[in-house]
Order: structure tokens, then C-alpha cells, then sequence
């Protein structure tokens, strides 16, 4: 049999190999925060992420005692680690010694267990966009299309700007119809309007507008509710309140979380916190910029393909390597058969993940799995670009 180290050596070669297979598949884990420890963890435990409280500038006032700074309220966002998969593939010794002998070698079925598990989490930051409120564009028209063209991305800096979204690392991700109406404006393309010729011949949009650009096929679409000709009570509401009472003219599926609507009078955009299927409490951030007085009009977005721009800190990305055996996952039947395993961080894609080596008979069957949880950290720096 062989020796420890030389199932070690095998293990860390082939998920290396198998984490390069995967980096063109997860976009987002290379544009969010994943600037957290690497200990191990069990699944359902949360990591805890310190954020910032605003704070005001005072005039001096000289005295004789040293001034207290007042307390300042820490508060923190949460990151649950509710994700735990894996797959798994079969090597035949063959092609084990033939991925050791030939370092471009990576067998397909290898490559479509990496991708499949890459999908998972890429898809998995993109599914907490329900809580970004910020929204500019128009549902179904493509952004940086015929009538809307660069106003799609100065529009979105200037809500970003507004939100107080800071101006350094931020990213846009564009479904690749946005992507391809982008390409198409000269402000983008062309080297006399951009100083580079470097987007006709790589196609790749880069930085422009304080944005560095990227077209992905993983862009989520929103599915809105279909609550008609809704309205507030008579109630009249305060600024800063985050739940609201209202009718609607037809039910339907009433409103549902990451839906957006804008309150007549109010320019500010809100997005539905839970689902409201029948008329009564919706409760919605940001809270309420101007105050309501009487039943008001209440407007819908439609649905859309959430673009999105943002700066890194808005997403957090939690990784951690599973303490739990493998025999918690495929249960008894592998009993004593796990021989060795290695867990490694991709240095591109910034995952982590686990290969464990069972061996079969004449075969070895490889299992790769990871631990993780995202979360929405900071909605205000996060806008949606509606297409």
C-alpha cells in the first residue's frame, strides 16, 4: 500500500487540479469578501462580521478633563454556514497514474464533479441579491441597449453614490445580453473614445466608469408578484418605519420578498423583506424616507434580470473546512474505507474544499466536498441594474 505521504502527494495533485478546472465557473467567489479565518466548522454554525456605525465630527470644545468618546453601538452581520456538499467521481488506476505523469490531464468526469459543486456556490452568493433595495433601469429593456446605452452605468454609479457606497472596488455583472449591448457602445470599444484597444481584442469590457465589468451566465432573474393598483391605508406613517399596511386592488400572488416598489411622492426604492400574499403588513428596507399621509399609491417594478453593481464588501463569503467525516455524508457502507485526505485553498477562485480518498476495488472513488454560507452584508452598497 502506499505510504501517507505519498496519498498526500496524490490528493493535493489532483484537487489542485481539479480547483483549475472550476475558476472559470465562480465569478462571484473572486469579487466578494471571503476575508474571513479558515478554522473548521460543523454546518448551521454562523461566523460573525464586524460592521462599521456612522459617526459625526463635533466642534472642539478645549477643558481640563479628557472628553469620554460616547458609545458607539458595534453591530454585526451574520454569515450561517447552511451549505454542505459534495459529489463524487471514480478514477481507474490508470488514470490515476496518468494525471501524475501528464499535469494537463484532467479526466472529464473529474472536471464535471468540480463544475458541479463550483455552480453551487457561485449561485449561492447570487441567491441573497433579494435584500438589495437599490434599483435603476427598466425591467425587460437590456441595459446599455438602444435609448438607454451608457445612462445604465452613470445611473447606477450615481445611486451607489447616493447610498454612500464607497467608490473604490466596485464591480457590474451583466447577463451576457447586457454584456454584448455594452460592447456595442463606442464609450466601451473604441480606442479613440477609451485611450485602449484592449476591449476589441480580448472582448472583455474591464474598468470604465469606476466599474470593473464582467459578463456571467449566472445572473439571476426576479420573478415579481402580481399585486394590482396597491395602495397604503389611511394610516398616516413616520419616517424611519419599516412596515406598512396595504391593499390590493387584485390579489394574485400578493408581493414576495425581493420584490421592489416605489411609494408615490418618494423617490427611494424599497424591497419586499418577506412575502405578502394577502393584503395587510408588508414589510420592507430601507425604512421609509418620507412620510406617508393617507392612502397613497404604491408602484411594483416588474420582473427582471438582476445586473448588478456593488462594491466587494456588500456580499460576504464564508468557507470552512468540514470537521465531520465523510461517513456523515455517504453513511456506513465506506466504514474504515476513507485511506487519506487533504484540503486545500484555491489561491484564484479563494475556495476551500476537501478531497478524500476511498478506495473500491481495482478503482478509488474520489469525494470532494465544502462547507460554506453567504450572506448580504451591506445592502446599501449593492445596486440593481434592471434588464
Amino acid at each position: 500500500m502506499a505510504s501517507n505521504n505519498t496519498l498526500t502527494s496524490i490528493l493535493t495533485q489532483i484537487l489542485a487540479r481539479g480547483m483549475m478546472c472550476l475558476r472559470p465557473e465562480v465569478l462571484m467567489t473572486r469579487l466578494v469578501n471571503t476575508d474571513y479565518s479558515l478554522e473548521a466548522k460543523k454546518k448551521g454554525q454562523t461566523i460573525d462580521i464586524p460592521l462599521s456605525s456612522a459617526q459625526t465630527a463635533e466642534d472642539v470644545a478645549p477643558a481640563a478633563t479628557v472628553t469620554v468618546p460616547p458609545g458607539q453601538e458595534s453591530t454585526t452581520a451574520q454569515i450561517a454556514l447552511d451549505n454542505w456538499k459534495h459529489t463524487d467521481f471514480a478514477l481507474s488506476d490508470l488514470e490515476v497514474g496518468r494525471i501524475r505523469a501528464d499535469q494537463d490531464f484532467i479526466p472529464l468526469q473529474m472536471e464535471e464533479a468540480f463544475k458541479a459543486l463550483a455552480k453551487e456556490i457561485n449561485d449561492s452568493v447570487f441567491a441573497t441579491y433579494p435584500g438589495i433595495y437599490g434599483y435603476v433601469g427598466t425591467a425587460g429593456i437590456t441595459p446599455f441597449g438602444s435609448g438607454v446605452e451608457v445612462a445604465s452605468a452613470t445611473n447606477l454609479r450615481k445611486t451607489l453614490l447616493e447610498q454612500y457606497c464607497p467608490r473604490e472596488n466596485r464591480r457590474g455583472i451583466l447577463d451576457y445580453a447586457a454584456e454584448a449591448a455594452a460592447l456595442n457602445l463606442a464609450p466601451f470599444s473604441d480606442a479613440e473614445k477609451r485611450g485602449s484597444a484592449g476591449t476589441k481584442s480580448t472582448g472583455n469590457l474591464g474598468q470604465i466608469f469606476g466599474f470593473d465589468w464582467y459578463g456571467e451566465d449566472g445572473v439571476p432573474t426576479h420573478t415579481a408578484g402580481t399585486a394590482a393598483t396597491i395602495a397604503t391605508n389611511a394610516d398616516g406613517y413616520d419616517v424611519g418605519v419599516k412596515s406598512i399596511t396595504m391593499t390590493y386592488g387584485t390579489e394574485g400572488t400578493g408581493l414576495l420578498e425581493g420584490d421592489i416598489f416605489t411609494i408615490a411622492g418618494d423617490d427611494q426604492t424599497y424591497v419586499v423583506s418577506a412575502d405578502a400574499e394577502s393584503a395587510g403588513a408588508v414589510t420592507f428596507t430601507p425604512a421609509l424616507k418620507v412620510a406617508i399621509v393617507g392612502a397613497t399609491e404604491i408602484t411594483l417594478k416588474a420582473s427582471h434580470v438582476v445586473n448588478l453593481g456593488f462594491h466587494r464588501d456588500a456580499f460576504g463569503l464564508a468557507m470552512r473546512s468540514p470537521d465531520a467525516g465523510i461517513k456523515e455524508l455517504l453513511g456506513q457502507r465506506i466504514a474504515g474505507n476513507v485511506l487519506e485526505s487533504v484540503v486545500l485553498q484555491d489561491p484564484v477562485s479563494k475556495l476551500i474544499m476537501r478531497l478524500e480518498l476511498i478506495r473500491g476495488y481495482k478503482m478509488t472513488i474520489w469525494d470532494v466536498d465544502c462547507l460554506w454560507g453567504t450572506a448580504l452584508v451591506s445592502p446599501e452598497r449593492a445596486c440593481r441594474l434592471a434588464g
